[in-house]
């Protein structure tokens, strides 16, 4: 049974053990109405070679034809064959939680290169040792400071990862905390002015994200002021950790999280990523997951340790920091094998690459009539671009040329209708982006 575990047998067995004849009785307590009906559009029953034939013709006719310019937070980079084939090694997949640090050396140790290298990129003090993804992260960062300050209320940016809002306001929504949400300005960042208006005594701390969701890097130090002025704190969320090979780092912030994917983890259907999470060391007794520490042994040998274990797995749950999450150590160790690969000039390096292919679209999509980039604000690898006509019959001509052409905005912003964000990484060639300003000048015709 290779794609049936359980057999008929088994299946009646374990209803008898519930004391059922049905399988159906197992969702009697599902109302009739949201129960589905009928049988699922599935192909089969097939063979076993039917099944692989099957496989096979949908992997020819997968997306590894077709080049991405989807980013949203997630986005495609190479990764150099070396991250599969130490993060394969045997000795990394056993030790999943080190709760015992002798035995779990090599697990530590790679989890405080990851916080190294993460408060290094940041600009921050300490770093803690990974979190599930950028979006649970940011969530974290808005509970941490609501701690530090004691304060109950949250600004967030409308620039903000639209799914991050989301998860934040599903973390808080019984937690008695308000939240404000800030427009953007013309340019494609927070509104400062606006945001001013909106913070008071009772502000815990201004979430923003840099380069934000429309790709466009927000002014983190005029934020800070503005938040630090009312005594709140600045949470900057990062969903492009490459744009900070190029980019000032958010020093003046004083929690820095978000997505590590960029750094040797692929897109994979959405997951699993990696999470990080860094900020100043006088906050670090409320940093949520782990820490590793480096100390020395009775004979002076160099050792790590779990420094800062602050879950309901290991203290009570009401002194928890965090009673959900954890770390990404595998993904974690990828994201370091992949940043100690490329060192900081190969890091440099390949952030221009994105730099400039970006650019070069959006250059090249400016001089097609009918479309307009509507924001100003100096972007990394992804911008908007507002097109002629329909945006999703832009997006199926792109498909049709085996070209990803990005993400309609309109669903996530209404008012951005006929907008696409579009993201070109070092993967996007410049045929590909000439291929691509070629389909949006014969729709431009079309529409005309």
């Amino acid at each position: 049974m290779r794609y049936l575990p359980n057999s008929h047998a088994d299946r009646q067995a374990m209803l008898r053990a519930t004391g059922h004849t049905h399988t159906d009785e197992l969702f009697a307590q599902i109302p009739a109405e949201l129960r589905f009906k009928g049988r699922l559009k599935l192909p089969g029953p097939l063979s076993e070679s039917e099944i692989q034939d099957y496989f096979q013709q949908a992997a020819a006719e997968s997306s590894r034809e077709f080049t991405s310019l989807l980013g949203a937070g997630a986005y495609s980079h190479y990764r150099p064959v070396v991250v599969d084939s130490l993060l394969s090694r045997g000795e990394f997949f056993t030790a999943y939680t080190p709760y015992q640090a002798e035995i779990a050396q090599g697990t530590l140790q790679a989890m405080f290169e990851f916080q190294t290298l993460m408060a290094q990129l940041t600009g921050q003090e300490v770093s803690n040792a990974s979190l599930y993804d950028g979006s649970t992260a940011t969530a974290e960062a808005a509970l941490m400071a609501m701690r530090v300050t004691g304060r109950r209320k949250l600004a967030l940016a409308r620039t903000l990862h639209p799914e991050y809002r989301q998860i934040i306001r599903t973390y808080l929504q019984h937690q008695d905390v308000e939240l404000a949400e800030i427009p953007y300005a013309a340019t494609g960042q927070i509104d400062l002015a606006k945001l001013e208006a909106a913070l008071d005594s009772g502000t815990a701390a201004v979430v923003i994200q840099s380069p934000n969701f429309f790709g466009a890097f927000e002014s983190a130090s005029q934020v800070a002021a503005i938040a630090h002025r009312h005594g709140a704190l600045l949470v900057v969320a990062v969903t492009e950790p490459l744009s900070l090979a190029v980019a000032r780092p958010p020093a003046d912030a004083d929690i820095v999280c978000g997505e590590a994917q960029s750094f040797g983890v692929p897109v994979t259907f959405g997951g699993p990523y990696v999470g990080f999470l860094t900020t100043h060391e006088k906050f670090l007794r409320q940093l949520p997951g782990r820490l590793v520490g480096q100390t020395v042994d009775t004979e002076g040998r160099r050792g790590f340790v779990l420094t800062l274990a602050t879950r309901e797995q290991h203290i009570r749950r009401e002194k928890a920091t965090s009673n959900i999450c954890t770390n990404q150590s595998l993904c974690a160790l990828a994201a370091a094998i992949y940043l100690c690969l490329l060192g900081k000039a190969g890091l440099r390096q390949l952030a221009e690459q994105n730099l400039s292919k970006a650019h070069y679209a959006a250059g090249q999509l400016r001089e097609v009539p009918g479309m307009a980039m509507p924001f100003a604000a100096p972007f990394f690898n992804e911008f908007v671009v507002k097109v002629p006509g329909d945006a999703e019959g832009l997006l199926e001509d792109l498909k049709a040329e085996k070209i990803i052409g990005g993400l309609n905005l309109e669903e996530h912003y209404p008012e951005l209708a006929n907008h696409v964000l579009m993201c070109c990484t070092e993967l996007v060639s410049r045929e590909v982006i000439d291929r691509m300003v070629k389909v949006c000048r014969n729709a431009e015709v079309r529409v005309l």
